[in-house]
This record gives structure tokens, C-alpha cells and sequence, in this order.
């Protein structure tokens, strides 16, 4: 394969070979540029903000190489994950294999088009806010956002402590499970009733919502009405995560003027100005949001589009690429708020652009996703659906 920058930013064949044997021997992973890799530095998707080699690998890679996975490289993020675009600064924006024309979406975006493209089977990613989910859904893969707190997240540079979750991306529903199987504990699988809510369907675009509400229908979804206070519970999430990332980082920002983008350095800038005070009104709000979706979600799982839109343009304005950011993240919020598993796959294609569907499940239920989901759509091939 050829080296790419704007995909790449350590690459080998491989660049860590695998520690020992198991389900993943034979695979290749790319390693988001937040994971500590043993022998390189960690950059979080920002050139100044590399240091000296990491003295050991963070747990999930450490666990992917002793199940016989090789890291093939270092993949880059949108600058310190705080974005769903797909682009970088400094490093450029990745091409889309699956539509070339139109963004990749981040913040995994290395990861996602190294998967897509074909050159590792496994994207190792995080997922605050959607940055496994949106990538998956613009390039027609499979992604999987664990259960907070299942997977350790030591060695892993944060943005929001409250919502980060390790995260991955496939072509197939096989290879999810077999990397779910390395890393995931096992839990009971059972029963679970498919529910889809139309109003929460309704905050994507006609297409895109119709098509979601179909395919959700075809799986055997019932209607159910959330009643979710989304606008409320979305501006809550918001003021956290910001608090958060502006914690974890505002100071080296401050001390670094310039080292960002325009579009990452403005969001951290408004996190600045988020208070304490602000910010623990906006958890007790997520409190009882979180409840809300625990009980919705108790013996159910909350199927809707993975995305708003489909994948922007890649010359679309910036005001166009923020208000289908902001709807997208409407959608993508509600398994953050909740800590719970959710998995995007592809649909059919609308007119010829990659779509997807995402389930939600209730904490824990990892496993009991990926079995329902392997018994519903494991015949129906990567990239298909059935009509």
C-alpha cells in the first residue's frame, strides 16, 4: 500500500507486530492518534503537541496484539477528537473511499478510511460524542461504540472523561464481533424488543429519516414515544463535554496559541467560558436524562439514523457543515448520555451516498447487541440491506 499522509502519521508493515496468538492472528489494526503506541510519541491530531515515545501501549492495544493483531500504524484525528468533520489542520482531510466528493467524518477519520480502503481490517477509535458512529455511517462500515467504562481507557489522551469510550470500525459484522470478543466481557444475551421513536427519526433529513424509519420497520420495530426533552438534554451534554475538554487541555491551548484550526480552536474557546457552575446544572440535567433512557431502554434496544445528513461535501461552507454537525450530534448524544452501547451498519445507498442505522442499548448490553444483530442482518453482505 502506498503511504498516505492524510491517513497516516506512523506507518509499518507492520509497525508493532502482534505479541501472541488468538481470535484477531491474521488481522491489521490502525491505532487512532490518541492510544498510546509503545516507541512513539502520542499526538491527539496535533503537531506541536507531540512529545517524547510512549514507554508502553495503552491497555486496548496492549489486549489487540496479545489476541495476534499487528498494528500496522498511527492514524490520524480530527485535533483532539473535538470535531465529526473528518479533518485535520495540519494533516489534511482523508478522502472518503466510499464518496470521494464528500467528508469522511471524524473524529476517527484515519482509522475509518484505513478500514474502508481496505489496508487493516479493524479501526481502533474512541467515541465521545459519535467519532466512531459518524465515520462509519459516511463510509459505509460497521461501528461499534462500546459500553462506558467495559474497556479500560488507560493510556488513552481524554476529551471528556464523562462520555469517552473505546470504540471500533469494520467491513463486516464478523470482524466486529471477533475484536468484541478480545476486549468485551462476555454478558447473557435475551430477549430484546427493536423500538423506533419518528420524532427523534424526524431531526435527520427527509430521506435520510424516511429511509431510517424503513429499515427499522423491515427489522420489526415498534413505535415508541420517547418524549425526550432533546434540545435541553443536547445543550447539557454540550456544556459538559466542553468543560471537560477545556480542562483536559485549555491550559497547553493557552499556552500554545495557533496550534489549532480555526474551526476545533473556536469550539475550544467557547468550552473556555463554560463555569463550574454551569457545568454541574448541565450534569444534573443529564441525570435525569440518563434515567429517562434507562428505562426506555430496559429489555428494548432504540433503533435510528446513525446520522442527520448524509456526508457533507467537502466544499460545503462552514456554516452548512455545523448545522448538519449540531443535528447529528442531536442523534449521536442520546448513547452518550446514557453510557450504553450503540452499533452503526450500512444501509442501501441513497442515490448512490452511503447510509447507515444505529442501535442503542441500555449499559452493558454490548453483547446483547452484536447477538441480535448477528441473528437479524448477518446474511444480508457488508454493505447491504434488505428491502
Amino acid at each position: 500500500m502506498e503511504f498516505d499522509p492524510r491517513v497516516w502519521r506512523e506507518w509499518g508493515a507492520p509497525l508493532v507486530a502482534a505479541t501472541g496468538d488468538g481470535p484477531l492472528s491474521g488481522h491489521t489494526v490502525a491505532v487512532k492518534d490518541l492510544y498510546a503506541v509503545a516507541g512513539y510519541p502520542l499526538g491527539g491530531g496535533v503537531p506541536e503537541f507531540l512529545g517524547a515515545p510512549k514507554d508502553a501501549h495503552a491497555a486496548v492495544v496492549s489486549r489487540l496484539l496479545a489476541a495476534g493483531a499487528d498494528i500496522t500504524g498511527v492514524a490520524h484525528t480530527d485535533e483532539f477528537a473535538y470535531s465529526i468533520t473528518g479533518g485535520n489542520g495540519r494533516y489534511g482531510m482523508p478522502i472518503n473511499p466510499a464518496a470521494p466528493q464528500r467528508i469522511p467524518g471524524g473524529s476517527s477519520s484515519g482509522s475509518a478510511v484505513a478500514v474502508a480502503r481496505g489496508e487493516v481490517c479493524v479501526g481502533l477509535g474512541t467515541d465521545t460524542a459519535g467519532s466512531i458512529r459518524v465515520p462509519a455511517a459516511y463510509q459505509g462500515l460497521w461501528g461499534m461504540r462500546t459500553s462506558y467504562g467495559s474497556i479500560s481507557t488507560m493510556g488513552l489522551l481524554p476529551l471528556a472523561e464523562s462520555f469517552d469510550t473505546v470504540g471500533w470500525m469494520t467491513r463486516d459484522l464478523d470482524t466486529l464481533q471477533s475484536v468484541a470478543e478480545c476486549l468485551l466481557p462476555k454478558q447473557n444475551s435475551g430477549p430484546y424488543e427493536l423500538i423506533v421513536d419518528p420524532d427523534l427519526c424526524a431531526v435527520a433529513d427527509d430521506e435520510v429519516a424516511e429511509a431510517g424509519v424503513k429499515a427499522a420497520k423491515r427489522l420489526g420495530a415498534v413505535d415508541y414515544h420517547l418524549n425526550a426533552d432533546l434540545e435541553s438534554w443536547f445543550t447539557a451534554f454540550r456544556k459538559v463535554q466542553a468543560f471537560e475538554a477545556w480542562q483536559n487541555h485549555g491550559a497547553w491551548i493557552s499556552a500554545h496559541p495557533g496550534a489549532l484550526e480555526s474551526e476545533v480552536g473556536e469550539r475550544f474557546r467557547i468550552a473556555s467560558t463554560v463555569t463550574v457552575e454551569e457545568a454541574s446544572a448541565s450534569r444534573a440535567v443529564l441525570q435525569d436524562a440518563a434515567g429517562v433512557l434507562r428505562d426506555a431502554l430496559r429489555g428494548r434496544f432504540l433503533v435510528l439514523p446513525t446520522v442527520a445528513t448524509l456526508p457533507p461535501l467537502r466544499v460545503a461552507s462552514a456554516g452548512a457543515l455545523e448545522s448538519g454537525r449540531t443535528r447529528t450530534l442531536h442523534l449521536t448524544c442520546l448513547a452518550s448520555i446514557v453510557g450504553g452501547p450503540a452499533i452503526s451498519f450500512p444501509l442501501t445507498e441513497i442515490r448512490g451516498i452511503p447510509s447507515s442505522l444505529c442501535l442503542v442499548g441500555a449499559p452493558g448490553m454490548d453483547w446483547s447487541l452484536i447477538s441480535m444483530l448477528g441473528e437479524t442482518v448477518r446474511d444480508t453482505g457488508h454493505f447491504g440491506f434488505p428491502e
